[in-house]
């Protein structure tokens, strides 16, 4: 690993018993870097998160940290028993050793220092989120990773947290790891793009195609600085099922690859 990298995944696969659910995953994470994975229900993305936090070893490949690597958590959901007395104070410190004092300051960042002594399950969707960011925040991390963190919320919340998102990451210095099953916005500010499918199928910089006439045309004015699509190189494409089928290599051209740009609808990723 070079020194500004955080995560390092080499060829990861993931199986349970007779089903694949990761297939040849590479990928990294550099420090204060942005990186949002997208892709449809079922692609695999809360799995891999899974290995990359540690929690599931995986089946082929390897997932590599750097020695040390702090990791704020934010889950899709957490349950929580709606008859427990629980307020937003005790609920942080559960995980901050019982340490308030941090806890002000933290909650004011993500906007709910309102909501200290509020009890967790009287909270809306998005006050909910916003405690669990101050949640993952409170462990001063090197990696701030992000199961689906809009879900649930209107598109003016979406775009509130993405903003706070941004300024945390230039306040604070930390990698942003970023999972979202909406093949339609990514965060404006993330620096690379995966779209996962069982497989990495697409991957690359938004701003790379930012001017796209074909992204330009897909989405409407006020949106489109949300929305990104991107072009990758591959050497496999897909049949009418997604499945990939990987291209007969050329003798003349034994290292050939091919680029396509993409555009997400609906699931999957179909070539234009």
């Amino acid at each position: 690993m070079t020194p500004n990298t955080l995560v390092e995944l080499h060829n990861v696969g993931l199986d349970f018993k007779d089903r694949r659910v990761l297939h040849q995953i590479s990928f990294h994470v550099r420090q204060r870097e942005i990186l949002t994975i997208i892709g449809p229900n079922g692609a695999g993305k809360s799995c891999l998160l899974k290995v990359i936090l540690g929690l599931y070893q995986p089946t082929r490949g390897r997932c590599e940290q750097a020695p040390g690597l702090r990791i704020g958590y934010m889950p899709q959901k957490l349950a929580l028993d709606p008859s427990l007395p629980l307020s937003v104070e005790r609920f942080l410190t559960l995980t901050n050793q019982g340490d308030r004092a941090p806890l002000d300051e933290v909650l004011r960042r993500v906007g709910a220092r309102g909501l200290r002594h509020n009890a967790v399950q009287s909270l809306s969707g998005g006050e909910f989120q916003r405690v669990l960011l101050a949640r993952a925040l409170l462990r001063k991390p090197d990696l701030l990773v992000l199961d689906e963190p809009a879900q649930g919320v209107d598109l003016q919340g979406q775009q509130a947290l993405y903003h706070l998102l941004a300024e945390l990451r230039d306040e604070q210095g930390f990698a942003i790891l970023m999972v979202s099953h909406d093949l339609h916005f990514v965060m404006a500010q993330t620096d690379q793009v995966l779209c996962l499918n069982q497989h990495v199928c697409c991957s690359g910089s938004a701003e790379s195609v930012s001017q796209h006439p074909e992204y330009l045309s897909l989405f409407s004015n006020n949106a489109v600085e949300d929305i990104a699509v991107y072009t990758h190189n591959h050497d496999h494409h897909h049949d009418l099922h997604g499945h990939v089928v990987a291209d007969a290599p050329d003798p003349s051209h034994p290292e050939h690859t091919h680029t396509h740009t993409h555009t997400h609808k609906n699931g999957g990723c179909s070539h234009d």
